[in-house]
């Protein structure tokens, strides 16, 4: 076999593998990904000239028939950032704010740059950055890093001079009339977070 054909065998079979990762990651592939493989990043760029998938952000892409889900895409180029307050309510469904800037939390000690001003970052302390972490799907169905319901309603409840009121009380009342709501464990939390009486205080002004 001549060097162009082999040239030409070597594409495409990169290429089919490439194709086959991207179907088992829900519609998106990562230079990153191809990096740990062993499988030169030139094969997105010829990918890319055919059109065969799309760049939506800095080394992530998708296929032509994917939606981009930004949550996802947000989560693959910040791994470390927690979605929280109320855009994680929002997967739960417990909040009237459509989350076009995201809540996020993040190390005291995690620097990112070029993150759009337009979001809301949470700093927290080492000790209770993991309290209620846990992964919920997004709309599109990929799986995101978030805070669980007794967290959020935890952090909004403690915040709640800072946020808008309204929507705290919103959300409080959604939550207790959510069927998977724990409200030991939200006591738990509060009780680690130290804020127990100003949340058991205020739940129970809604608490019908």
């Amino acid at each position: 076999m001549d060097l162009k054909k082999i040239n030409k065998f070597q594409t495409e079979n990169n290429i089919e593998i490439i194709e086959n990762l991207i179907k088992i990651n829900g519609g998106y592939i990562t230079s990153k990904i191809l990096t740990d493989l062993g499988i030169h990043r030139m094969y997105l760029k010829i990918m890319l000239d055919k059109h065969m998938i799309e760049k939506v952000n800095r080394g992530i892409y998708i296929s032509k028939e994917t939606i981009e889900d930004s949550f996802f895409t947000f989560q693959l180029r910040y791994p470390k950032v927690i979605f929280s307050r109320f855009t994680a309510l929002y997967f739960y469904g417990l909040t009237e704010i459509i989350p076009y800037n995201f809540d996020l939390t993040m190390d005291n000690n995690y620097h990112v740059d070029k993150i759009n001003k337009n979001h809301n970052i949470i700093r927290c302390k080492k000790e209770f950055l993991n309290l209620g972490l846990t992964e919920v799907k997004t709309p599109y169905g990929h799986k995101v890093k978030t805070y669980d319901r007794e967290r959020c309603i935890c952090d909004i409840i403690k915040y709640k001079n800072k946020l808008d009121l309204e929507q705290v009380k919103k959300s409080v009342k959604m939550y207790l009339k959510d069927k998977n709501k724990d409200l030991i464990k939200l006591s738990e939390y509060s009780n680690i977070m130290g804020i127990n009486k100003e949340v058991m205080e205020f739940v129970g002004m809604y608490n019908e």
